[in-house]
């Protein structure tokens, strides 16, 4: 299975959670192999997981970086791919930014509108350079 099969799990476990929100991510993932939709992966598993043990911090990324937007009202597929991305950025060293960034925007061609994949492609690349940005200002 390709990184980006992978990402597309992890993207589909974190969508269905955002209607779920009280079902627990182990159940989620059970139910997802049980109806044979699925065969999460190491990595898509722990992307999915990861995005809810720092759920408040990569929300918080989107809420500082989707400026007149407030959280409620980004779709849930938007929202679904932003925290996917930003958990990807955030905490796998072993992947570029921008290559992340460019997964999230294919996400949202396939699952949302051009608008979203703009939207996403909007957020991420100011968080993007922001980060880039905090790093140059803390070697100074």
């Amino acid at each position: 299975m390709t990184r980006s099969e992978e990402r597309e799990q992890a993207f589909i476990l974190i969508f269905e959670k955002a209607f779920n929100p009280d079902v627990p991510e182990e159940d989620l993932i059970g139910y997802a192999v049980e109806a044979q939709l699925m065969e999460p992966t190491v990595f898509s598993s722990f992307l999915f997981k990861q995005v809810y043990e720092k759920l408040q911090e990569i929300d918080s990324v989107i809420e500082t970086y989707a400026i007149g937007w407030k959280k409620e009202r980004i779709s849930k597929v938007a929202l679904s791919v932003l925290r996917l991305a930003i958990c990807e950025i955030l905490f796998v060293d072993s992947i570029p930014s921008s290559v992340s960034a460019n997964e999230a925007v294919e996400l949202a061609k396939k699952y949302a509108t051009a608008e979203d994949a703009s939207f996403i492609n909007g957020i991420l690349g100011s968080f993007i350079r922001g980060r880039k940005q905090e790093n140059a200002d803390s070697r100074n």
